[in-house]
């Protein structure tokens, strides 16, 4: 599997720690990364063993790095699939113990996404969570525990968590607790003639943990289904003044672009308004994205995605210096397809980005990108090429 650096191992400036075909998988996808406390970066990805399908066999895989991204150990299984569908890997670092709790979702690999989004999946074969901690910098996790009653409702079809990193609150009332941004579909009401495939069926939530993974809570719900934005799979960062930042993609919304934003003043337990349209991100194809805020006192919060509208190319970053109210972008990384990204605060001065990338599309392989931060500052894009 790939995984040199270009450039030499100590000015290293990315890796690819996947690429499709190799160690046992036609594809990766979905990429997800942590820096754990003593500063190992785990790079999760959906190992999908029959093809690009969103459904099938599908495992969570993980490589550890402990030289910042420049090289990777071996593939570890995380989650085994073992025919069905797990993925959507939401990795934490919980400030209070330094563990790695992970949470994924699941179905059947007999099912697909528009027939459970139909309601012809059971509960078994429908989507489901499970969360997975690490008390070793993610040399190992423990035993896939089911969590889904605690945190979907009844009459929702669909379920996905992040997929991305999630956060861990580091200040406020509720410092220490684990948030999970995670969307899903309501089953439509009887008698309206929909099927519950419509997208306006979809909805962002947030659900947490306050005691370092053991139990979760279902915190805000977006459950407008009108149609005008749909909100569907989501990111959040945690401002300086300690307001919860979320961005999500808009599914086929009637509004004009494609990536929305809300925000919570009470840690996840509620928005203090719906998800509206971020005009500023209208570059941003339907399409998932990370947000991360950076660690200095004035530090900007970042945005990665596809730059293009009407595809899925030239993975780009952008700043907000005003709490995610505005963004403009400031560097573009690749003119290659690309897709679904992550970001992660290596130290002070560098970030990371873990994103799908390649030639001939965006599902070719994940690569690692470092970044030094003073890159991302003035007021005019740059491009990497």
């Amino acid at each position: 599997m790939g995984d040199k650096a270009q450039g030499s191992k100590r000015g290293c400036t990315m890796s690819i720690p996947y690429r499709s075909g190799s160690g046992g998988y036609a594809s990766y996808r979905i990429p997800a990364v942590v820096r754990t406390r003593a500063g190992a970066l785990l790079a999760f990805a959906e190992g999908r063993v029959g093809g690009r399908a969103d459904s099938g066999d599908i495992d969570v895989v993980v490589r550890r790095s402990r030289d910042g991204g420049c090289t990777w150990g071996p593939l570890q299984v995380v989650a085994a699939g073992r025919g069905d569908t797990r993925g959507n890997p939401a990795p934490v670092v919980d400030p209070r113990t330094g563990d790695i709790v992970l949470v994924t979702s699941y179905n059947s690999g007999e099912v697909t996404e528009a027939q459970i989004l139909g309601g012809e999946a059971t509960d078994e074969e429908s989507r489901r969570v499970f969360v997975q901690t690490s008390q070793d910098e993610g040399r190992s996790f423990s035993e896939l525990r089911e969590i889904t009653s605690a945190v979907k409702r009844a009459n929702w079809r669909w379920y996905a968590t992040g997929p991305g990193h999630a956060v861990a609150l580091t200040r406020g009332e509720h410092a220490g607790r684990l948030v999970v941004p995670a969307n899903h579909s309501a089953a439509p009401s009887a008698g309206s003639g929909d099927t519950g495939q419509e997208p306006k069926y979809y909805g962002a939530h947030a659900i947490y943990s306050d005691d370092s993974g053991r139990s979760w809570h279902l915190g805000f719900v977006d459950d407008a289904y009108e149609g005008a934005v749909n909100a569907n799979e989501s990111a959040a960062a945690q401002l300086p003044d300690a307001r919860l930042y979320f961005s999500a993609r808009d599914q086929r919304g009637t509004s004009p672009g494609n990536r929305l934003d809300a925000y919570s003043g009470d840690d996840g337990a509620s928005l203090d308004r719906p998800y509206a349209v971020q005009p500023t991100l209208d570059d941003v194809p339907m399409v998932q994205g990370s947000v991360l805020q950076l660690s200095e006192p004035q530090g900007e919060l970042l945005f990665s995605g596809p730059s293009v509208p009407s595809g899925r190319v030239a993975m780009a970053l952008w700043c907000s210096a005003d709490g995610g109210r505005s963004f403009r972008k400031v560097l573009t990384l690749s003119s290659r397809k690309a897709g679904y990204s992550d970001l992660v605060q290596l130290d002070d001065g560098t970030v990371g980005i873990l994103y799908e990338t390649g030639d001939d599309g965006p599902y070719e392989e994940i690569a690692f990108h470092r970044i030094p931060v003073r890159s991302l500052g003035g007021k005019g894009a740059r491009s990497l090429q």
